[in-house]
């Protein structure tokens, strides 16, 4: 039982709460944001509208990530251009994820025509398809982040 209490308060940080919380409010700005502009634009763009989403989500999470969760202090020049394009790249690649999978969920297996009863909310395929793939996309950016863009220097 020690063994886990230990392992527990090792994996469960201030820095893993609040790379969850911020996780949440990006989540969030990237489904509402979504939503949103599936409606303006039509559902026909949906991955259109998942781009907008995307840089919305993205440029919030940067900010979060920098200054709560990570606490990378510096602000200069030569620190910015090494987090936001890195930050940004790795995004990059969990956008491709995103919006493979997106295409896939609702043009190949056909989640666009399907809606899904969850205890008491009803989703729409689309939405469905994208809180399964946030899932996988938000563990893949902690990672890099943590391990990559905003490494604490040894």
């Amino acid at each position: 039982m020690k063994k886990l209490k230990a392992l527990f308060f090792k994996v469960v940080t201030r820095e893993t709460i609040l790379y969850v919380l911020f996780g949440l409010l990006t989540t969030v700005i990237n489904l509402v944001s979504f939503k949103l502009f599936d409606l303006l634009l039509g559902g026909e763009l949906y991955l259109v509208s998942n781009v907008i989403a995307w840089v919305l989500a993205v440029s919030f999470a940067f900010w979060a990530n920098k200054v709560f969760v990570f606490e990378s202090k510096g602000w200069t020049f030569d620190q910015l251009k090494k987090e936001i394009p890195a930050f940004f790249g790795a995004r990059i690649g969990s956008f491709v994820i995103e919006e493979g999978g997106l295409w896939l969920f609702v043009s190949v297996l056909r989640f666009g025509e399907k809606t899904f009863n969850f205890i008491i909310v009803q989703l729409s395929g689309k939405m469905t398809a994208k809180i399964i793939i946030g899932v996988l996309v938000v563990i893949i950016n902690y990672l890099v982040s943590k391990f990559w863009i905003f490494k604490k220097s040894r």
